[in-house]
């Protein structure tokens, strides 16, 4: 298997990333140890969680997902794990993180207070990857990245990335820690799939120029590319809740990743997955792995059984005549230029 570097750091993952979004909403601890069982023994050494995890939340205040992750770590050596969480941020208006300290923010006070809340839960002394999940409009980003710095200065974090983030936005940060002598982001974590390729321009320009790496999530597109829309009701989806949602920005979530043109081009790749011996899920994110720029892609899972197909990807490459065929859906139907 091939391990990559992280941007420039010192952190060599595996080609996927076992994320945990749904551990402790979609299923409970016990399938959750199994699942991060199944995906340590497969050879996945990179874990991500976040402090407002499990999404959708199971309860008020979040955590829980960090707390599952933290038991389970105590089962495995610790420098075994590339271990990877986030500060929530402000979230631009997306939503209000439900935190314990109210609407957090980006600010050094914030970002001081919820590293310590994850180390506790996650019961380790130091983070290896700590993210910003959201960039901060508000919070100037000077002072994000020296409160970032000051924890890679204090060890309880080795390096940090953003997420959701923008170019413009990732490589302002990267010029304040430029000229302020401070740690830099190493990676992005952004939605990258075949129903998303937005970042193979500007962000995948910028990475391969700043030498960071993209962690794409959602490789699946909220699970639209497994198929499983175009072979039953949309009410057995995770959109389901979304489609006639009364929270507006859930309608538009549900509307972007389902719609007729991405379930007509999901139709197209359910045949060339087909027809070159895949599973759809493990050529989706055979296809998100595949790019110079991208480090591990991060998968998730609900079960075992759904797990296999993800770690199927991390050996397999895509030929150039597959390949073509994908750009040929997207161009045909996801993105026409005539």
């Amino acid at each position: 298997m091939e391990y990559r570097y992280i941007g420039r750091s010192g952190l060599r993952v595996s080609p996927v990333c076992m994320g945990t979004m749904t551990f402790g909403s979609q299923c409970d601890e016990k399938e959750a140890f199994k699942i991060m069982d199944r995906a340590y023994d497969a050879g996945v050494n990179f874990f991500d969680t976040a402090e407002l995890y499990p999404v959708p939340p199971e309860e008020k205040l979040s955590g829980l997902t960090e707390e599952m992750v933290g038991r389970w770590l105590k089962t495995k050596p610790r420098e075994s794990v590339i271990l990877a969480t986030k500060v929530a941020g402000a979230a631009s208006g997306w939503f209000v993180p439900p935190i314990r300290h109210g609407y957090t923010a980006c600010d050094r006070f914030h970002i001081e207070r919820a590293i310590e809340g994850s180390l506790k839960r996650l019961g380790t002394d130091y983070i290896d990857l700590y993210q910003m999940h959201w960039p901060d409009s508000v919070v100037p980003i000077e002072e994000t990245m020296r409160a970032f710095d000051a924890l890679v200065q204090s060890g309880k974090v080795r390096y940090i990335g953003t997420s959701n983030d923008t170019a413009r936005g990732t490589m302002k940060s990267l010029m304040v820690s430029k000229y302020e002598t401070l740690a830099r982001f190493e990676s992005i974590q952004n939605n990258f799939s075949l129903l998303n390729r937005r970042d193979l321009t500007e962000i995948g320009a910028l990475c391969r120029e700043e030498k960071i790496s993209l962690l794409p999530y959602s490789p699946l597109g909220g699970g639209v590319l497994s198929g499983k829309y175009n072979q039953s009701s949309v009410a057995q989806g995770r959109f389901s809740d979304y489609v006639n949602s009364p929270n507006r920005r859930q309608r538009l979530m549900a509307a972007r990743f389902l719609n007729d043109k991405t379930l007509a081009s999901t139709q197209e790749y359910l045949k060339i997955a087909h027809e070159a011996g895949f599973h759809p899920v493990t050529m989706a994110i055979a296809w998100s792995k595949q790019f110079d720029f991208v480090a591990s892609t991060i998968i998730g899972a609900t079960s075992v059984e759904q797990l296999e197909p993800s770690l199927a990807a991390m050996e397999v490459s895509l030929s150039q005549e597959v390949l073509q065929k994908l750009d040929e859906v997207h161009a045909k139907i996801l993105y026409p230029m005539g």
